[in-house]
């Protein structure tokens, strides 16, 4: 399993230390949400914030761009350093394309859906991708309960790669905690984003290591 912490639920004053803490736990990936108040009602971080993290942690920085025409902004972002650049499938007419451009720009390509996005919606681009996200909550909105539908997706999208043999990795994000875990290992995630659940607590690191807890667990039960 791996942990994605997201940087939007980090504080900004002890942002060096937090950062090497839950690298210290196990975490090895950092989920960056970008939005911009038009796909999402929000607004966050821009391609400057991933230049300045890139020069201070060695985790992937994972972006998950959650605006609208992604094709106009991706390689500003590619440029700024970002490892895994995600964009939505509802949030462009040109999926294909911004796909392919991420990945002749050497850069891993993911590619999310929200609860109400049918998997269906993606099944030409499988073949592109290195990840997958399936978002739990309706993005960019505060105080959401996890959405229990969504496993479903995520099983479905474990059968056709086991059947296809296609390479990409299956992430979730939203309302994430140790309670989770299990469900979503057992429907065959293999990356977990998780935000509040790990910065709004005192050590952000032990709630990482809680988190392995549950996967450790969940293995001994197989």
């Amino acid at each position: 399993m791996i942990v994605s912490p997201s940087l939007l639920n980090a504080g900004i004053y002890h942002l060096k230390d937090d950062l090497r803490n839950i690298q210290n736990a196990g975490a090895s990936y950092l989920h960056i949400d970008v939005m911009d108040g038009k796909f999402v009602p929000n607004l966050s971080f821009g391609p400057g914030i991933i230049s300045d993290l890139k020069k201070m942690t060695s985790l992937v920085l994972d972006v998950h761009l959650m605006i609208e025409n992604p094709e106009n902004l991706i390689l500003d972002f590619i440029q700024a350093g970002s490892d895994v650049l995600t964009v939505h499938q509802e949030s462009t007419k040109h999926l294909y394309y911004v796909l392919q451009t991420i990945k002749a720009n050497r850069c891993k390509a993911g590619v999310a859906i929200n609860p109400g996005t049918p998997v269906q919606s993606i099944l030409p681009v499988l073949h592109l991708v290195d990840q997958i996200l399936v978002m739990t909550i309706n993005p960019g909105r505060q105080n959401q309960s996890f959405i229990e539908e969504t496993l479903e997706k995520v099983q479905y999208l474990s059968q056709i790669r086991n059947k296809m043999g296609y390479i990409y990795k299956i992430q979730v994000d939203g309302s994430i905690n140790d309670e989770r875990v299990k469900d979503c290992l057992a429907a065959g995630v293999d990356i977990v984003v998780s935000g509040g659940y790990i910065f709004n607590a005192d050590n952000p690191g032990e709630q990482i290591r809680k988190l392995f807890k549950k996967e450790y667990e969940y293995k001994k039960e197989f």
